[in-house]
């Protein structure tokens, strides 16, 4: 996207706002200083009201013509600058959701003026007029994408300005002092020290201590986005992708009795309580001399490395202390792993056939006891995902979800890592100043204070066409 060439200040785009495709309606969006003169140019109002008693903020119905002829009737919103999404003068255009309808309005008001909408350019625009920050425009398109209650919840947080004002904070506090640091290198000379170095220090401490925690947030903020990483793991023949099926409801997975069908990841995602989690059943883990199952157990060990939460999966006729205990020991990298949580699943309860059963006689562990196949107690093991997620502290006001977030406040702590040494050390005032000037910089990359073109059109050229 050239920012320049597309002289986002001076004229009019247009795009269609709503997905392509059939519905009940579409909306055709306008920007720019012309946008009601373009659509005037095919808008008569039922009311034979003129261009200038068009109000802000107000609906009007009409038709919409080209060269006489009524291509449909519509409503029209019309936002005048700067009460607009853009801050400019702005038009939405509502009608019938016929693709073929939505394509004569828009090359209707193209051939009148305007010009087609680059992706995420009416956005582009907003932040362009400080209607928003760099994190609330893409914080935009997050809710957009946003499949889950928490995913929706941390998308508006930030689209409201919550990631804005933790980060404006920061930077205000470290302005602060870094202005006293500049103005001390201006009298070198004289060798006086303007910025008390004591609370200096705090403040350092202080904005590490808050650095540290947006960056671990990024963790449970990541996955929340994108889904939490389930892996289905377990021997062959045990029930793993019946227990796929269970969770999500529907056939996903083949099932057969013939040990080895799942050759490959099968993935999917599931809705719990707000949170989405991405399921993924793996090849039965077993020596195989197949070279293709062999191939679906190397991406299956993959997936265990990469997931959150592994499900391990044993058949519960078949348990002992000894299977359990080889399974604890196979898989103590990742049961001792804070990063992830381990599950125990005893499946094919509905085989037992002894009235007396008890697992205490075979385990000391907990296990998660179920039928996949009978649909038993799937719940229960629904309920141990969501306690899992809900151990990690998803309260906060500010919750990192976005990699180039997360990318410029480790380079923000780095920096204000080196001043705290640089302190310690005696390190020449001057060099200290580069690192805070650095600090700076990485927190202003974040809300937009500083960017590039090739920032910009790497983050707005992601969004779809139309917003």
């Amino acid at each position: 996207m050239s920012f320049k060439s597309a002289g986002y200040n001076t004229d009019t785009i247009a795009a269609i706002a709503t997905p392509s495709g059939f519905g009940a309606i579409s909306v055709i969006r306008l920007s720019g200083s012309n946008s009601l003169k373009i659509l005037w140019n095919h808008f008569i109002p039922a009311s034979k009201i003129s261009i200038d008693d068009i109000e802000s903020h107000r609906l009007y119905f009409g038709s919409f013509n080209e060269e006489d002829k009524v291509i449909d009737d519509v409503l029209v919103s019309y936002f005048k600058s700067p009460k607009s999404y853009t801050s400019e003068d702005a038009i939405e255009i509502s009608c019938h959701g016929s693709e073929y309808i939505q394509q004569k309005i828009l090359n209707a008001v193209l051939d009148s003026g305007a010009r087609i909408a680059e992706p995420g350019e009416f956005t582009l625009r907003a932040f362009m007029n400080g209607k928003m920050d760099l994190s609330q425009a893409e914080a935009v398109a997050d809710l957009i994408a946003s499949q889950s209650e928490n995913a929706h919840r941390v998308a508006m947080n930030q689209m409201r300005g919550g990631i804005s004002t933790k980060i404006n904070e920061l930077r205000s506090k470290l302005i602060d002092f870094a202005s006293l640091i500049e103005l001390e290198l201006d009298f070198s000379e004289e060798d006086v020290e303007f910025a008390d170095r004591k609370q200096f220090l705090t403040l350092i401490d202080d904005l590490n201590e808050e650095l540290t925690s947006l960056i671990d947030s990024f963790k449970i903020g990541n996955v929340m986005k994108d889904g939490i990483p389930v892996a289905i793991i377990g021997k062959p023949n045990v029930g793993k992708s019946t227990l796929l099926n269970a969770i999500l409801n529907e056939e996903k997975a083949i099932v057969s009795h013939i040990p080895g069908t799942t050759r490959d990841t099968i993935e999917d995602t599931y809705v719990l309580d707000g949170f989405k989690f991405r399921f993924i059943d793996t090849a039965g883990l077993r020596k195989s001399q197949d070279l293709v199952e062999n191939i679906g157990i190397e991406r299956a060990y993959d997936k265990i490395k990469q997931a959150s939460i592994i499900i391990y999966v044993g058949d519960v006729t078949a348990l002992s202390k000894d299977s359990i205990h080889k399974v604890t020991k196979e898989f103590s990298e990742y049961i001792n792993d804070e990063s992830k949580h381990f599950i125990f699943v005893a499946n094919k309860i509905d085989e037992i056939n002894e009235p007396n059963f008890k697992l205490s006689n075979v385990s000391d562990i907990n296990l998660v006891l179920v039928s996949a196949k009978q649909n038993q107690n799937i719940d229960l093991l629904k309920e141990s995902l969501v306690k899992v997620v809900k151990r990690y502290n998803i309260n906060n006001d500010v919750i990192i979800t976005n990699s180039r977030h997360y990318n410029s406040l480790v380079n923000a702590k780095k920096s204000i890592d080196n001043v705290r040494l640089g302190f310690d050390n005696n390190v020449p005032t001057d060099l200290i100043a580069i690192d805070i000037r650095h600090a700076l910089h990485e927190l202003g990359t974040i809300t937009g204070e500083i960017t590039t073109d090739d920032l910009l059109g790497n983050i707005f050229g992601k969004f779809c066409i139309g917003k």
